[in-house]
């Protein structure tokens, strides 16, 4: 009777357990939303240039800068006056602009001097590299949070498989247990094991969930794709396959010299700076009023056409405030220039040193030890069905097989970041093109 019910029990847990194995290592369940946007990195980029509203905001600000050079370039225009008696007290007429009336017309214009002009023209096409230097900076930081966020949520979605399948196994299982343990065919402890493990999945399902989550948020908004779930379409072989030992530490030095955003927004923050103190030392210079005046009536020369000129007395004010803090304002510029170059020179060497220290960790791995893992727990799952393996051991080897699959994303997604973290500190795309 006893080889009979063990005989009936066997045969229970193979036939659940041949349902669970089609879960555990077959085909995963769609647990995507419907509101899905499958894309490739070029295709992500490429609606992102598109669609992105911080970048279209700079974009504006680049032309509004670009308006105020030509507006620097216009001269000032002439200024006309016009001047008459409100009551003509020889013909009795108020407002009076006949031939014999006080009528005074004259015309003024401002003579710039000291190359103020040019001094402004040049400082406006200074402020507009400023402004395209910060578009492309922003380019560069949002490109940067894009692409990482795009690898991070591909392993990141790989790994949500396991978890997937772990789960929905170990539910088939627990439902299973419970079935036996009323029939008394298996005892509690089991059960509750089973059942631990159960619920320690789910919490770490629910913090990987939140991590994705947090990461398509990111995506979205960068995207404007509010309500949209985005699925990453990675090729993950130019990440493998990629050496950065394919490029020397000079070669990316030398490009972050060259296309590094920040340091261009610090070299011509420090040209404007000094374009700013010629132009606030020319202001000492007063500029000359030049004009005419026809006077008819009012004089007694009549229809007298005569000449003004007009300069202000620099006695008091000689622009000594604003001159100073021009000049303040360049040494804050120039240690802010050296701030940025030390940075980015150690920025890239770190960069390089992660990536180097990232290729060798995933160098050193067994290319074929996730497929032989997935082997392996086909056997395992099948020997536990037979009861030649305990279920602790199930468990624990359930453990490391997440485990496992957990680290080798990881490890993937750590390579991926640090090939993009070199592309953002060198501002070139040397990697995942």
């Amino acid at each position: 009777m006893g080889i009979i019910r063990s005989r009936k029990f066997t045969f229970i847990l193979l036939l659940n357990f041949s349902i669970v194995s089609k879960i555990c290592f077959g085909q995963v369940p769609n647990r995507i939303p419907p509101d899905t946007l499958r894309l490739t990195l070029p295709e992500t980029e490429q609606l992102f240039l598109q669609k992105n509203l911080l970048l279209l905001a700079a974009k504006y600000n680049v032309e509004a800068q670009r308006a105020l050079v030509l507006q620097a370039k216009l001269y000032p225009n002439p200024y006309f006056t016009y001047t008459n008696a409100v009551y003509n007290s020889i013909n009795k007429k108020y407002f009076d602009v006949g031939h014999q009336s006080d009528n005074t017309p004259g015309i003024n214009q401002l003579i710039i001097l000291a190359g103020k002009r040019k001094k402004q023209i040049g400082m406006a096409e200074t402020s507009n590299l400023l402004a395209e230097d910060r578009y492309l900076d922003l380019l560069r930081t949002l490109k940067f949070t894009l692409r990482s966020d795009f690898f991070s949520i591909y392993y990141l979605q790989q790994t949500e498989k396991v978890y997937v399948k772990e789960i929905d196994a170990l539910k088939k299982i627990l439902s299973a247990f419970q079935r036996q343990l009323e029939k008394g065919n298996i005892s509690k402890t089991e059960v509750v094991r089973v059942q631990a493990q159960l619920y320690a999945l789910q919490s770490e399902y629910n913090d990987l969930r939140n991590n994705i989550n947090d990461n398509e948020s990111e995506v979205r908004t960068l995207l404007d794709t509010l309500g949209v779930y985005v699925v990453p379409v990675a090729d993950t072989t130019g990440v493998e396959t990629a050496d950065p030992l394919k490029y020397t530490l000079t070669n990316l030095l030398d490009s972050a010299s060259k296309n590094r955003t920040d340091l261009k927004l610090a070299k011509h923050s420090l040209i404007l700076s000094n374009q700013n103190l010629t132009y606030q030392q020319s202001l000492a210079v007063p500029d000359i009023t030049l004009g005419t005046q026809l006077t008819q009536a009012s004089n007694f020369i009549p229809n007298e056409l005569a000449y003004s000129f007009g300069i202000a007395v620099p006695i008091f004010n000689r622009n000594q405030g604003n001159i100073k803090s021009a000049k303040f304002q360049i040494k804050s510029n120039e240690a802010n220039l050296k701030s940025v170059q030390l940075q980015y020179e150690e920025n890239v060497y770190r960069a390089w040193e992660k990536a180097l220290t990232q290729y060798n960790l995933f160098q050193s791995l067994d290319r074929n030890f996730s497929h032989q893992f997935d082997q392996l727990a086909k056997s395992v799952l099948d020997n536990y069905t037979k009861r030649n393996i305990g279920l602790l051991d199930f468990l624990n080897f359930y453990d490391s097989y997440k485990q496992n699959t957990v680290q080798l994303n990881s490890i993937r997604s750590d390579l991926a970041n640090s090939y993009e973290n070199i592309n953002y500190m060198t501002g070139t795309d040397f990697f995942n093109k």
